[in-house]
């Protein structure tokens, strides 16, 4: 079975449930409260596990209560935690404001998950031992630049969420296989208010780019060129947050059950441009570039994948079914469907 990599964050969240958003200075009541296993990086993870992936997670937890529990709940969905570190000081959390619409907003207090900033042997292994390598923005980049330094130097596919949108150096999207960012994210990274057009700015130098857009569904590039509109399953939400972890989880999951194809030339090729700086997420050229621009140099011991249109369609339609049951439930991980309810949509 091809193995996954999640190189993440993982908090605990703190759910208000409430009719509105207050004004600045205002006092509203809420009604209903909750804690709830998060993070983008362990949301992710669950949702690809639930849909047969097998996954290793990589991050920090605090030593504490949250920590403890958060890594039961991974071990309890068949997530391998050898990559896993306890650190000392608090565990991750973020701060989720549900409005009744369904609607969220979200604070983030990083806590254990900004100790991330040097991978050990144990996490560089992993990465390099998987298939794919799934990234978003919670860590500190020279986590994320050395993880993804290891997966392009190994031959993994990457996907990465850029959320939050942060600076990221010269060349990091050049080595990404697949971005995977919200209308907002897109728009910020490219400066493109139209979705299908910050689909092929962030897809320009390689590889795939899907830009989600809610209810809208999700547009889908591939080399700069956009492919089309991919509709969402109509629903009526309860809860959005965790849809787009969801989305993410559940498309890689569906990749590694055998999307996913090698094609050595196609690899070759992608590693020799890999040293390029990206067409999006300007950032400034430092060491860590310089630890990409390494990474992608010739004598690697395996192609990268690739991935076939035909997978990415079939993957995107599975995800697209798994993020719109989620929506229609509360919390993160909570809401998150197993392979057998979106398998049984798709029937």
């Amino acid at each position: 079975m091809n193995r996954i990599a999640v190189l993440g964050s993982a908090n605990m969240d703190l759910v208000v449930r409430q009719p509105r958003l207050p004004r600045p200075g205002e006092t509203i009541f809420g009604h209903d409260f909750a804690l709830v296993p998060g993070g983008k990086g362990l949301n992710q993870a669950v949702a690809a596990a639930r849909q047969g992936g097998a996954i290793d997670f990589l991050g920090a937890v605090g030593r504490d209560a949250y920590g403890t529990e958060l890594r039961a709940l991974l071990v309890s969905e068949g997530i391998r935690v050898d990559g896993l570190d306890t650190v000392d000081g608090p565990t991750g959390t973020a701060h989720i404001t549900v409005l009744d619409s369904g609607e969220n907003s979200i604070v983030v207090v990083s806590g254990a998950n900004a100790a991330v900033t040097v991978l050990d042997a144990g996490q560089r292994a992993a990465i390099a031992a998987a298939d794919f390598l799934v990234l978003q923005c919670e860590l500190p980049v020279p986590a994320l630049v050395e993880g993804l330094a290891v997966a392009r130097a190994s031959g993994t596919f990457t996907v990465l969420t850029p959320a939050p949108v942060v600076p990221l150096p010269a060349g990091f999207f050049a080595g990404v296989d697949l971005i995977v960012a919200n209308r907002l994210e897109a728009q910020e990274l490219t400066g493109e208010a139209d979705a299908a057009r910050a689909a092929e700015s962030l897809s320009a130098r390689r590889g795939w780019a899907i830009v989600t857009l809610g209810e809208e569904g999700c547009v889908v590039a591939r080399g700069g060129v956009a492919l089309g509109l991919a509709p969402a399953r109509p629903v009526r939400p309860v809860d959005t947050t965790g849809a787009g972890d969801t989305f993410v989880g559940a498309l890689v999951a569906r990749l590694a059950a055998g999307g996913a194809g090698t094609d050595a030339g196609a690899a070759s090729a992608a590693g020799a441009a890999g040293a390029d700086a990206g067409a999006v997420g300007a950032g400034t050229a430092d060491a860590s570039g310089a630890a990409l621009a390494s990474a992608a140099a010739p004598g690697t011991a395996r192609a990268r994948a690739e991935v076939s249109e035909d997978a990415m369609i079939d993957a995107i339609r599975w995800a697209t079914v798994a993020a719109s049951v989620s929506v229609t439930r509360a919390g993160a991980t909570a809401s998150m469907p197993t392979h057998a309810e979106v398998a049984a949509i798709l029937a």
